[in-house]
């Protein structure tokens, strides 16, 4: 049956993927309705081991290190993927990138994950004297990493940190990004308040704690011990210290993004792209998040709050994250559903409805129906876009 056969072809496709467990996360427990992978599999690297480049790219403001999945194709936009403070491209974003339903989607795409300077895994420390990028400096450095891999745009997905440098990239360079998706953005400069709570007491000690405290809500820190132990460790162990209260630091040392909800007749700045802002419902970014959607254009912004979810949702909730992705990017009039057969039957089978997804984004908008109903409205839009395979 067409069925078998479609599980047969990705049996193969997946055997073509190299396994390298990362040790420090074998015992990572990844809270969810069902176990995700097995337990020491928990963030892992899966890659093609046959269609993978990383390499260092100098840029205006040094060199970025980038690892550059499968191969551009010139009437789509690649993927582009920016990380928060403490993670790197595979502690951020590998849980969601090697979840299968993921899998199918990006099949269609190029994906460029970029590290920032000196988190990458084994970076060096930096010469003494060193001077750091700052946030907008970071965001500059992506059309030089863009034009080296040959991409005229891309859709990127950025956390924390990783979201706002996306978004200074956007609003800067509009012609280069199709999309954006944007999990725990914060728009507005650091409070004084939390920057100076940075530069009390020894930094060395304090930066682990600060850095988790980012990334997760206080539920979860209480609750889900095993997964804070996982990146605690990981930050400890893995990540260049220095280096990474550098890029603490250039975060801490943002500034506001300036953007203004659109408002007929007069010219304001905001993002030209649709938008999907995502953030757990016990995310400590959730305040910031709906700020920043009180910023945005109505018309072209979806906000997801994830129930259930903390900090890192494409870490929590994998499924439902790659299900908002896949009506995101079918939205703009890419993959046709005809070609989503694994993530309908994997859907029906787990039980992540569309009805729930759905509910929560219209929940999520205030008068916004019409867009909503553009996100269900699957079967108009597939027939339309099934000429593209």
């Amino acid at each position: 049956s067409a069925a078998v056969a479609e599980d047969e072809k990705g049996e193969r496709y997946r055997s073509r993927y190299q396994l390298l467990t990362m040790s420090e996360f074998q015992d990572a427990h990844l809270a969810e309705v069902k176990p995700l992978v097995e337990k020491e599999e928990a963030i892992t690297r899966l890659l093609p081991d046959f269609d993978v480049q990383e390499q260092d790219v100098e840029t205006v403001h040094g060199s970025v290190h980038v690892t550059m999945c499968g191969t551009p194709r010139g009437n789509r936009p690649a993927i582009l993927t920016y990380h928060d403070i403490g993670l790197n491209h595979k502690t951020c974003f590998n849980p969601l990138f090697n979840f299968e339903d993921m899998q199918e989607i990006t099949q269609h795409f190029a994906v460029c994950h970029v590290d920032a300077p000196g988190q990458q895994d084994g970076a060096p420390s930096f010469q003494a004297g060193y001077v750091y990028p700052s946030m907008d400096q970071l965001a500059e450095m992506l059309p030089g990493i863009l034009k080296q891999f040959g991409l005229k745009t891309v859709i990127g997905m950025g956390t924390g940190a990783g979201a706002y440098i996306l978004t200074r990239f956007a609003l800067n360079h509009a012609e280069m990004v199709e999309g954006l998706v944007l999990i725990n953005v914060n728009p507005c400069a650091e409070g004084w308040m939390d920057w100076a709570a940075t530069k009390i007491s020894g930094w060395t000690n304090a930066l682990p704690d600060m850095v988790i405290s980012h990334l997760f809500g206080k539920e979860e820190i209480h609750s889900n011990h095993d997964l804070i132990h996982t990146y605690r460790q990981h930050i400890i162990n893995d990540m260049n210290q220095t280096n990474l209260h550098l890029f603490v630091n250039s975060y801490n040392s943002r500034r506001d993004l300036e953007i203004e909800r659109p408002v007929p007749g007069i010219n304001t700045v905001t993002l030209q792209c649709p938008v999907l802002l995502v953030v757990g419902d016990s995310s400590p970014a959730v305040d910031a998040v709906v700020e920043c959607n009180s910023k945005l254009d109505p018309t072209r912004t979806t906000l997801l709050k994830m129930a259930d979810c903390g900090g890192l949702p494409q870490v929590s909730q994998p499924a439902k994250l790659a299900e908002a992705f896949k009506y995101f990017v079918q939205g703009m009039g890419y993959i046709p559903s005809a070609s989503m057969t694994r993530l309908m039957r994997s859907r029906t089978a787990s039980g992540s409805s569309v009805t729930s997804l759905e509910g929560q984004r219209s929940r999520s908008h205030t008068g916004e129906g019409t867009r909503s109903r553009s996100h269900t409205g699957e079967g108009t839009r597939s027939r339309s876009h099934t000429g593209e395979g």
